[in-house]
Protein backbone atom coordinates (compact mmCIF):
# COMPACT_ATOMS: atom_id res chain seq x y z
CA UNK A 1 0.00 0.00 0.00
CA UNK A 2 2.47 2.58 1.11
CA UNK A 3 4.59 1.85 -2.35
CA UNK A 4 1.31 2.07 -3.93
CA UNK A 5 0.75 5.45 -2.48
CA UNK A 6 4.36 6.64 -3.54
CA UNK A 7 4.34 5.11 -6.94
CA UNK A 8 1.09 7.46 -7.41
CA UNK A 9 2.28 10.51 -5.99
CA UNK A 10 5.96 10.68 -7.73
CA UNK A 11 3.45 9.92 -11.20
CA UNK A 12 0.97 12.23 -10.42
CA UNK A 13 3.69 15.18 -9.80
CA UNK A 14 3.77 18.03 -11.87
CA UNK A 15 7.55 18.64 -13.33
CA UNK A 16 8.90 20.34 -16.43
CA UNK A 17 8.19 18.64 -19.21
CA UNK A 18 4.47 17.23 -18.04
CA UNK A 19 1.73 18.29 -19.97
CA UNK A 20 0.45 20.04 -16.90
CA UNK A 21 3.35 22.05 -16.36
CA UNK A 22 3.09 22.94 -19.95
CA UNK A 23 0.01 24.60 -18.98
CA UNK A 24 1.84 27.07 -16.89
CA UNK A 25 3.08 30.18 -17.79
CA UNK A 26 6.27 29.67 -16.81
CA UNK A 27 7.07 26.48 -14.71
CA UNK A 28 11.00 26.40 -14.14
CA UNK A 29 13.74 23.67 -14.28
CA UNK A 30 13.60 21.27 -11.59
CA UNK A 31 10.54 22.69 -9.80
CA UNK A 32 8.00 19.98 -8.75
CA UNK A 33 4.66 20.88 -7.61
CA UNK A 34 3.08 17.90 -5.44
CA UNK A 35 0.59 15.40 -6.18
CA UNK A 36 -2.21 15.45 -5.31
CA UNK A 37 -3.30 19.08 -5.81
CA UNK A 38 -6.18 20.76 -4.34
CA UNK A 39 -7.68 23.41 -6.84
CA UNK A 40 -5.23 24.72 -9.71
CA UNK A 41 -6.98 27.17 -12.53
CA UNK A 42 -5.50 29.75 -14.15
CA UNK A 43 -2.10 28.37 -14.77
CA UNK A 44 -0.97 30.59 -18.13
CA UNK A 45 -0.96 33.18 -15.60
CA UNK A 46 0.81 30.95 -12.92
CA UNK A 47 5.00 31.61 -13.41
CA UNK A 48 7.42 29.45 -11.36
CA UNK A 49 10.61 29.66 -10.84
CA UNK A 50 13.70 26.58 -11.00
CA UNK A 51 14.51 24.68 -8.21
CA UNK A 52 10.78 25.83 -6.64
CA UNK A 53 8.96 23.01 -4.30
CA UNK A 54 5.05 23.22 -3.69
CA UNK A 55 3.90 20.85 -1.25
CA UNK A 56 0.67 18.20 -1.69
CA UNK A 57 -2.81 19.67 -1.65
CA UNK A 58 -1.94 23.35 -2.37
CA UNK A 59 -4.08 25.54 -4.39
CA UNK A 60 -3.10 27.63 -7.36
CA UNK A 61 -5.28 29.93 -9.07
CA UNK A 62 -5.84 32.74 -10.89
CA UNK A 63 -8.96 34.59 -12.08
CA UNK A 64 -11.98 34.32 -10.60
CA UNK A 65 -13.39 31.08 -12.52
CA UNK A 66 -10.81 28.54 -14.51
CA UNK A 67 -13.02 30.22 -17.56
CA UNK A 68 -12.10 33.98 -16.68
CA UNK A 69 -10.79 35.72 -20.00
CA UNK A 70 -9.75 38.62 -18.13
CA UNK A 71 -7.49 36.91 -15.80
CA UNK A 72 -3.80 38.51 -15.58
CA UNK A 73 -1.16 36.97 -17.84
CA UNK A 74 1.46 37.28 -14.90
CA UNK A 75 -1.14 36.81 -12.13
CA UNK A 76 1.00 34.42 -9.03
CA UNK A 77 4.74 34.65 -9.65
CA UNK A 78 6.74 32.71 -7.67
CA UNK A 79 10.54 32.55 -7.36
CA UNK A 80 13.48 30.43 -7.35
CA UNK A 81 14.08 28.25 -4.95
CA UNK A 82 10.76 28.65 -2.86
CA UNK A 83 9.61 25.72 -0.81
CA UNK A 84 5.77 26.29 -0.27
CA UNK A 85 4.41 24.23 2.48
CA UNK A 86 1.52 21.73 2.31
CA UNK A 87 -1.73 22.76 2.21
CA UNK A 88 -1.01 26.74 0.79
CA UNK A 89 -3.86 28.60 -0.50
CA UNK A 90 -2.26 30.76 -3.26
CA UNK A 91 -5.51 33.10 -4.95
CA UNK A 92 -4.74 35.76 -7.24
CA UNK A 93 -6.62 38.08 -9.05
CA UNK A 94 -4.60 41.00 -9.87
CA UNK A 95 -1.06 40.02 -8.45
CA UNK A 96 0.59 38.12 -6.38
CA UNK A 97 4.85 37.95 -6.49
CA UNK A 98 6.66 36.13 -4.21
CA UNK A 99 11.16 36.63 -4.34
CA UNK A 100 13.48 34.21 -4.49
CA UNK A 101 14.15 31.98 -1.78
CA UNK A 102 11.23 32.47 0.04
CA UNK A 103 9.93 29.47 2.41
CA UNK A 104 6.25 28.79 3.44
CA UNK A 105 5.29 26.53 6.51
CA UNK A 106 2.05 24.74 6.29
CA UNK A 107 -1.41 25.65 5.69
CA UNK A 108 -0.78 29.57 4.90
CA UNK A 109 -2.81 31.84 2.90
CA UNK A 110 -2.20 34.38 0.74
CA UNK A 111 -5.02 36.03 -1.47
CA UNK A 112 -4.60 39.89 -3.70
CA UNK A 113 -8.88 40.45 -3.02
CA UNK A 114 -11.33 39.69 -0.60
CA UNK A 115 -15.55 39.60 -0.70
CA UNK A 116 -16.98 43.01 -0.56
CA UNK A 117 -20.29 43.40 1.50
CA UNK A 118 -22.00 46.93 1.14
CA UNK A 119 -25.19 45.24 -1.36
CA UNK A 120 -27.65 43.87 1.63
CA UNK A 121 -29.64 42.05 -0.77
CA UNK A 122 -26.54 40.38 -2.35
CA UNK A 123 -25.27 36.98 -0.96
CA UNK A 124 -21.65 38.20 0.52
CA UNK A 125 -20.24 35.01 -1.33
CA UNK A 126 -21.40 36.58 -4.49
CA UNK A 127 -19.55 39.89 -4.08
CA UNK A 128 -16.70 40.43 -5.42
CA UNK A 129 -13.76 42.70 -3.91
CA UNK A 130 -11.13 45.12 -4.97
CA UNK A 131 -7.84 43.25 -5.95
CA UNK A 132 -4.34 44.52 -3.98
CA UNK A 133 -1.37 43.20 -5.06
CA UNK A 134 0.45 41.60 -2.86
CA UNK A 135 4.28 41.29 -2.28
CA UNK A 136 6.28 38.76 -0.71
CA UNK A 137 10.50 39.87 -0.72
CA UNK A 138 12.85 37.28 -1.33
CA UNK A 139 14.44 35.47 1.45
CA UNK A 140 11.27 35.68 4.13
CA UNK A 141 10.07 32.81 6.24
CA UNK A 142 6.40 32.85 6.40
CA UNK A 143 5.28 30.49 9.58
CA UNK A 144 2.49 27.80 9.61
CA UNK A 145 -0.85 28.90 9.69
CA UNK A 146 -0.39 32.59 8.51
CA UNK A 147 -2.59 34.66 6.97
CA UNK A 148 -1.69 37.56 4.29
CA UNK A 149 -4.44 39.99 3.20
CA UNK A 150 -4.82 41.79 0.03
CA UNK A 151 -2.62 44.85 -0.18
CA UNK A 152 0.36 43.69 1.67
CA UNK A 153 3.78 44.07 1.38
CA UNK A 154 5.93 41.98 3.33
CA UNK A 155 10.43 42.96 2.63
CA UNK A 156 13.13 40.90 2.57
CA UNK A 157 14.61 38.58 4.96
CA UNK A 158 11.41 38.88 7.37
CA UNK A 159 9.84 36.51 9.24
CA UNK A 160 6.27 35.94 9.95
CA UNK A 161 5.39 34.17 13.24
CA UNK A 162 3.06 31.39 12.73
CA UNK A 163 -0.58 31.89 12.69
CA UNK A 164 -0.11 35.42 12.39
CA UNK A 165 -2.62 37.69 10.09
CA UNK A 166 -0.64 40.54 7.88
CA UNK A 167 -2.54 43.19 6.32
CA UNK A 168 -0.11 46.21 5.52
CA UNK A 169 3.68 46.99 5.17
CA UNK A 170 6.10 44.87 7.13
CA UNK A 171 9.46 46.24 6.57
CA UNK A 172 12.84 44.36 5.46
CA UNK A 173 15.14 42.23 7.94
CA UNK A 174 12.45 42.27 10.56
CA UNK A 175 10.52 39.87 12.73
CA UNK A 176 6.59 40.10 12.86
CA UNK A 177 4.02 37.95 15.21
CA UNK A 178 -0.07 38.16 16.10
CA UNK A 179 -3.04 39.49 14.82
CA UNK A 180 -2.60 41.94 13.51
CA UNK A 181 1.18 40.65 12.25
CA UNK A 182 3.44 43.94 14.45
CA UNK A 183 6.87 44.13 14.08
CA UNK A 184 8.88 43.01 17.25
CA UNK A 185 12.33 43.23 16.03
CA UNK A 186 14.43 44.67 13.33
CA UNK A 187 18.12 44.51 12.63
CA UNK A 188 20.40 47.40 13.02
CA UNK A 189 23.24 46.84 10.84
CA UNK A 190 25.42 48.42 14.01
CA UNK A 191 23.78 46.45 17.20
CA UNK A 192 22.17 43.25 15.76
CA UNK A 193 18.55 42.44 15.99
CA UNK A 194 16.61 44.79 18.26
CA UNK A 195 13.44 44.38 20.20
CA UNK A 196 10.90 46.82 19.42
CA UNK A 197 9.71 47.03 23.13
CA UNK A 198 13.44 47.02 24.88
CA UNK A 199 16.10 48.97 23.33
CA UNK A 200 18.55 47.30 25.28
CA UNK A 201 17.19 43.76 24.36
CA UNK A 202 19.41 42.79 21.80
CA UNK A 203 20.41 39.80 19.58
CA UNK A 204 23.54 38.82 17.33
CA UNK A 205 23.70 39.27 13.65
CA UNK A 206 25.48 36.34 12.11
CA UNK A 207 26.37 35.57 9.00
CA UNK A 208 25.79 32.13 8.35
CA UNK A 209 29.68 31.18 8.21
CA UNK A 210 29.51 32.48 12.15
CA UNK A 211 26.46 30.16 12.06
CA UNK A 212 28.09 26.92 11.43
CA UNK A 213 30.78 27.79 13.21
CA UNK A 214 28.50 28.34 16.55
CA UNK A 215 26.74 25.13 15.53
CA UNK A 216 29.66 23.14 14.77
CA UNK A 217 31.44 24.08 18.32
CA UNK A 218 34.06 26.03 16.82
CA UNK A 219 33.29 28.85 18.41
Amino acid sequence: MHAVHRWIRRTGAVVPGTYLADRFGTFGARSLLNFPVATLFGERGIHIGSETLIGPYSTLSVGHTPDDVHAPERGLVIGDRCVIGARAILTAHESIVIGDDVWFGQNVFVSDASHGYQDVETPIGLQLGWAHPVEIGAGTWIGHGVIVLPGSRIGRNVVIGGGSVVGGDIPDHSVAVGVPAKVVRRLDPAKGWVSSTDPGDVRPAWTAEQAARLLSGEE
